[in-house]
């Protein structure tokens, strides 16, 4: 694989970092519980910083990096956000709609690391597909809490 293809590669998880990002910021404006806004605010810082160290890469490799979110995901916050009013802002709904969000980032990141990527690059994907599972598999395990409430 050569840079560019690398670049866009690395560009797209970026989208996806800023993605997630906004997406546990509006979470956390959204909940009700402390507890929830915490780990959502805690989320965001993360996402941030993988978008970091990901732009960071594309520099290392000559590229421009991707400083944005994507049109997809506004167009899901705002679906969250009718959401959010048609239900109440129940905690509940806005988790189930943070785990539909790291489904899709668990998938970028997979879709990510089928390609052949340079050594360096496979290594930061991996460990921070290793992040984005462990916030799914909260969020999850949150939702699960607050149904069965």
């Amino acid at each position: 694989m050569d840079n560019q293809e690398a670049i866009s590669v690395l560009n797209d998880l970026i989208e996806t970092s800023k993605d997630g990002e906004k997406g546990f910021r509006e979470c956390a404006e959204d909940v009700k519980s402390t507890q929830l806004k915490t780990l959502f605010n805690r989320r965001a810082l993360e996402c941030a910083a993988a978008a970091n160290e990901l732009q960071q890469q594309v520099r290392s490799l000559g590229g421009d990096p991707q400083t944005r979110s994507s049109v997809s995901a506004a167009l899901h916050r705002g679906w969250i956000d009718l959401k959010s009013v048609i239900t109440g802002k129940d905690d509940e709904a806005i988790l189930n709609e943070c785990e539909r969000g790291e489904d899709v980032a668990l998938k970028n990141y997979k879709v990510a690391l089928k390609k052949n990527l340079p050594a360096n690059v496979r290594s930061l994907v991996e460990k921070q597909l290793q992040g984005v599972q462990r916030n799914h598999d909260q969020v999850k395990s949150l939702r699960d809490v607050a149904r069965a409430s």
